[in-house]
């Protein structure tokens, strides 16, 4: 197994950048991405200044931005970077916003960083050494019954395509609420992944799956106990349709949920 860990350092670096810009800067004028979707004048400083920063001090690994997409080095690792993870959040003045960057090897993540500014948390990982939250080590819960579960749901659909989208997105609310202790809806995969990995929710559930959303919390989840799989129940990975972490007790009936199979009461 590669040891991922060198490269900690500049991803925390990295990470550092942006969230003093984050909280300094204002959102500014907004950026439409298409229906309901929209950028922050600080999602591109943010991603413009990362981008730099780690050309220079990681010239042989490729960047994936969200907002100007991918540039750099072709190779087997490549940087990938939500600069305002929640942006509608930090537009609205919400603590529930942060940066993720992971960093992924072929069709998996290895490392990531994920910096909750306005709540003073941050989370970090690499593949084999544990995940933790400001250095201290952390771990998913031992929920093992639906009716004790917190879980947390991603945002519903915009754009294009919503209406379909969101009729799976509504069903699977309903039997989430009718079984689950509580559903969440936070507006970000990296609050919602690392809560997960924290053992704050005890289940994650995006019916989505972009790697500037997820690869830093799927490594940092995995690292804390989590099983992470695509909606059929497959290993999770790149190029996977959906993320769905849970702690290894609920895998099961999650899964069923997320199906629309009878799930056995508990």
């Amino acid at each position: 197994m590669t040891d991922y860990a060198d490269l900690l350092p500049i991803a925390h670096q990295a990470v550092d950048l942006a969230r003093d810009i984050m909280r300094t800067m204002q959102p500014g004028a907004l950026t439409a991405k298409g229906d309901r979707d929209m950028a922050s004048e600080v999602d591109f400083a943010i991603e413009g200044r990362v981008r730099a920063f780690l050309a220079e001090r990681s010239p042989d690994i490729g960047f994936l931005g969200e907002e100007n997409g991918p540039s750099g080095a072709a190779g087997d690792l490549l940087w990938a970077l939500d600069p305002v993870d929640g942006t509608v959040n930090f537009v609205h003045g919400s603590p529930l916003c942060g940066i993720s960057l992971g960093l992924i090897t072929g069709n998996r993540s290895v490392l990531g960083v994920i910096d909750l500014p306005f709540l003073g948390v941050r989370y970090h990982a690499a593949e084999g050494l544990g995940a933790h939250a400001n250095d201290q080590p952390i771990a998913v819960s031992t929920t093992a019954r639906l009716s004790d579960a917190v879980v947390a749901l991603g945002d519903y659909a915009v754009g294009d395509g919503a209406e379909d989208k969101n009729r799976t997105r509504f069903a699977l609310t309903q039997r989430l609420a009718s079984r689950v202790q509580r559903v969440r809806m936070h507006g970000s995969a990296a609050i919602d992944l690392a809560w997960l990995a924290a053992g704050q929710v005890d289940a994650a559930v995006m019916l989505a799956n972009k790697p500037w959303d997820t690869a830093a919390g799927v490594i940092i989840a995995r690292e804390a106990g989590a099983v992470l799989v695509d909606q059929d129940g497959t290993p999770h990975h790149t190029g996977s349709s959906a993320t769905i972490a849970v702690n290894p007790a609920l895998l099961a009936a999650i899964l069923d949920l997320v199906a629309g199979e009878p799930v056995p009461a508990s």
